[in-house]
C-alpha cells in the first residue's frame, strides 16, 4: 500500500521540530521560541525554497523528487531507517544497496557543524557534494545555487555546464595533472564498487562524450593515486590568491569524504580565510 502524502508532511514537520539548530550548524540567539529548525532554515540548508517546504508540510506539493527528499533527509539528520521511511512516505523507493551512498550520518554532520570556522564539504564516493557549511560557501560559492546534478567535483573539472562555470580558479601544489588523475582514479574505484548505480554510469558516459581530457584519463591503463591531501591556491574574488591546506578525511562505514581547508594560526592566509568567512556570513544573512 502506498503511504499517504499527508504522512510525509507530518514527518517533515515532526523531524524539523526535533532537530536542534546548534546540531545543524546554526547560531542560536536569545529569545528563540521554537526548539527546532524554522522553515526558512530548513529550506536554506536543503537548497530549496521556503514556499516549497510549506507546501510539502501542508500536503499541497505531492510529488517531491528523489533529490529533494534526499536533501531534506540529510538536513534533518535522519537515521537510515528514518530516511527509508521518509522516502516511502513520499511514494519513492529508498536508495538501494549497490548504489553510491548519499546519506550523511548525523554524527558526521554534528562533527562538521562544531568545526564551523573550517570550510567543510562532504562528498560521496563519486565526488558528489552532499553537505557543506557556511564557511565552505564563503570560500567556494554557495552550492545551493547549482542544480543538484551539477554539485559534482568531477563535473566542475571536466564538464561543460554550471559546475565548471562556477568553479573558482584553483591550483594544486601537486600539479593539475596529478590532481585530475587522482579524482578520475577515485571515480574508477567507485564505478568498480557500484556497477549497478545508473547515475554514476551516466556521469561517466556524459564526461567521456564531453571531455577528451576525461576520456584520456579514463582509458589510461595505469592506475592513478587516490586523492587524499593537497595544498591548494584558490583565486578568491575578495582576497585574491589564498593558499590553504586541503585534507580529505575518509568516513569508511558511510563511504564518504570530508574535505577541509585550513591555514596555520596567525598566518596571513588565516587572516584571509577569516575575512572570507566573515564577509561571506554577512552576505548570507542579508536578504536578497
Amino acid at each position: 500500500m502506498r503511504p499517504s502524502h499527508s504522512s510525509f508532511g507530518a514527518l517533515l514537520r515532526a523531524w524539523r521540530d526535533r532537530l536542534s539548530p546548534a546540531d545543524a550548524g546554526l547560531t542560536v540567539t536569545d529569545g528563540r521560541r521554537a526548539p527546532g529548525l524554522r522553515r526558512e532554515e530548513l529550506a536554506q540548508l536543503s537548497g530549496i525554497s521556503v514556499d516549497y517546504v510549506l507546501r510539502l508540510e501542508q500536503s499541497r506539493a505531492k510529488s517531491p523528487s528523489e533529490q529533494v527528499v534526499g536533501a531534506l533527509a540529510r538536513t534533518l539528520q535522519l537515521t537510515r531507517a528514518e530516511r527509508d521511511l521518509f522516502y516511502r512516505s513520499a511514494g519513492l523507493l529508498p536508495p538501494q544497496d549497490g548504489q553510491v551512498n548519499t546519506h550523511v550520518p548525523a554524527s558526521v554532520q554534528r562533527l562538521a557543524a562544531r568545526l564551523g570556522d573550517v570550510p567543510i564539504g562532504v562528498f560521496t564516493a563519486d565526488w558528489t557534494l552532499v553537505w557543506w557549511n557556511t564557511a565552505w560557501c564563503a570560500l567556494h560559492g554557495d552550492p545551493a545555487l547549482l542544480p543538484a546534478g551539477e554539485r559534482s567535483l568531477v563535473r566542475a573539472l571536466f564538464g561543460d555546464g554550471p559546475a565548471r562555470a562556477s568553479m573558482l580558479p584553483v591550483w594544486s601544489q601537486r600539479g593539475q595533472d596529478a590532481f585530475e588523475t587522482s579524482i578520475v582514479a577515485d571515480l574508477k574505484d567507485a564505478a568498480g564498487r557500484y556497477p549497478a548505480d545508473a547515475r554514476l554510469q551516466r556521469l561517466v558516459r556524459d564526461l567521456q562524450a564531453e571531455s577528451p581530457e576525461f576520456a584520456g584519463y579514463w582509458s589510461a591503463q595505469t592506475a592513478g593515486a587516490r586523492h587524499t591531501t593537497d595544498r591548494k591556491t584558490i583565486r578568491h574574488p575578495q582576497v585574491g590568491d589564498i593558499v590553504l591546506d586541503c585534507d580529505v578525511l575518509i568516513v569508511p562505514d558511510a563511504d564518504l569524504r570530508m574535505v577541509t581547508y585550513t591555514a596555520a594560526a596567525g598566518s596571513s592566509e588565516a587572516g584571509k580565510l577569516d575575512l572570507i568567512r566573515v564577509t561571506g556570513a554577512a552576505a548570507a544573512s542579508t536578504p536578497s
